[in-house]
């Protein structure tokens, strides 16, 4: 295997596995934070909009991080710095 070969199979093997560890705490943390919402909202039905209002905001922040790595597989993929590295040397 020549160099530039290894570098594609290691970025492709790396934006996986960041993909997959990435994503599972945030949908770990947003399905207890619905459940929990969903009960809180059982419990008081009349403080819904602000229970979902407080719900989605905490779930767009959750959800940042499995974007921030979606970016990072993106860029191991497509503009790795370390692929012109190698062509020019």
């Amino acid at each position: 295997m020549s160099s530039i070969d290894i570098i594609g199979a290691v970025s492709i093997i790396t934006a996986g596995i960041t993909i997959a560890i990435g994503s599972i705490g945030p949908a770990i943390g947003e399905g207890m934070a619905l459940a929990r919402a969903l009960g809180a909202i059982a419990q008081q039905p009349d403080e819904a909009n602000t229970i979902t209002r407080t719900l989605f905001v905490g779930l767009a922040m959750v959800e940042s991080t499995a974007i921030y790595c979606l970016v990072i597989s993106v860029i191991l993929i497509f503009a790795n710095p370390f692929w012109n590295y190698v062509l020019t040397h």
